[in-house]
């Protein structure tokens, strides 16, 4: 059947509040219509096609990303493969091969500030133009703001960077995590009565929030949710350079080198900081302790 979908494209890192808005706008227009709701993604960054050495910075991996939009309200996700090829179709050849040849796409909900096509050289007004050639109706959704902040991808990076977690899984409708590999670390912790789990992140594109200590939920091998304080950063009482991620579970013991765990951010308890004694950090840390049980329990 032709002309069967209303859709809408782009990257969807985050699968934020706004993305999530606009799905639902997408589906609820299309089944008044009578129509399917139909969401195109891409299965990479495109400038990491565009510039061979570019690493993304991302809110979510793609297995994660997937996992998102497939709980949202969409009716199908199609995952394009980007790749050299697709980067010089202009916006006028990706909407006359992929979406009115191979989707039969009759309406297509472009996000307020979303571009696409070859240098991202046209605009919304050209979209509209094109569509109304190809029997597309082309319409532009709603830019979200949240608690004064315009909702995008791009605001949601600049605050993990920044530590301002909660904030930014305000922005996302569901917590920023990440997931790794627990590795051999330094065993300081462990030294002072508060081993740590040395987290290695599964992926390198993923972002690591600023330095500081974190209130966190940590699941070992896919098993229930157990509160933790976890740190990034060097451990300057310590005198270390290397930045890492270490995880105290609040009540655990076990062995878990080389098991995979998934860490969700509660807030962000304090900047990291030095202090003159091991015994002055001991006691910051039963202070941390206590407020991560208190925030999450």
């Amino acid at each position: 059947m032709r002309n069967e979908y209303c859709a809408t494209i782009g990257f969807f890192d985050g699968v934020h509040r706004g993305h999530q808005f606009m799905i639902d706008s997408l589906t609820t227009m299309a089944h008044a219509q009578g129509r399917q709701s139909l969401v195109i993604t891409f299965d990479r960054h495109p400038r990491q096609v565009v510039h061979a050495d570019y690493v993304p910075q991302l809110i979510t991996t793609t297995d994660e990303k997937l996992q998102l939009l497939h709980a949202t309200a969409a009716d199908r996700i199609e995952v394009l493969h980007f790749d050299a090829q697709m980067a010089q179709l202009s916006a006028y050849e990706f909407m006359r091969q992929v979406l009115h040849e191979k989707y039969g796409v009759a309406m297509l909900l472009t996000g307020y500030d979303n571009r696409f096509g070859h240098n991202r050289a046209e605009g919304f007004a050209d979209y509209v133009r094109y569509g109304e050639e190809m029997g597309m109706k082309v319409l532009q959704n709603t830019p979200i703001d949240i608690d004064g902040l315009r909702v995008s991808s791009s605001l949601i990076r600049r605050l993990i960077v920044e530590g301002n977690i909660t904030e930014a899984s305000n922005c996302m409708g569901h917590p920023y995590s990440i997931t790794g590999s627990v590795a051999h670390g330094f065993q300081e912790g462990r030294r002072i009565g508060f081993p740590t789990a040395n987290i290695v992140p599964e992926s390198a594109e993923k972002l690591v929030p600023g330095n500081g200590v974190y209130a966190t939920r940590v699941s070992v091998e896919d098993g229930e949710w157990m509160p933790a304080m976890l740190n990034i950063g060097t451990n300057p009482t310590f005198q270390r350079q290397q930045t890492t991620i270490e995880a105290h579970i609040i009540g655990f013991e076990g062995d878990i080198y080389g098991q995979k765990v998934r860490v969700e951010f509660g807030r962000k308890l304090r900047d990291e900081q030095r202090f003159e004694s091991v015994e002055a950090l001991q006691k910051q840390l039963e202070t941390d302790k206590k407020e991560v049980l208190m925030v999450l329990c």
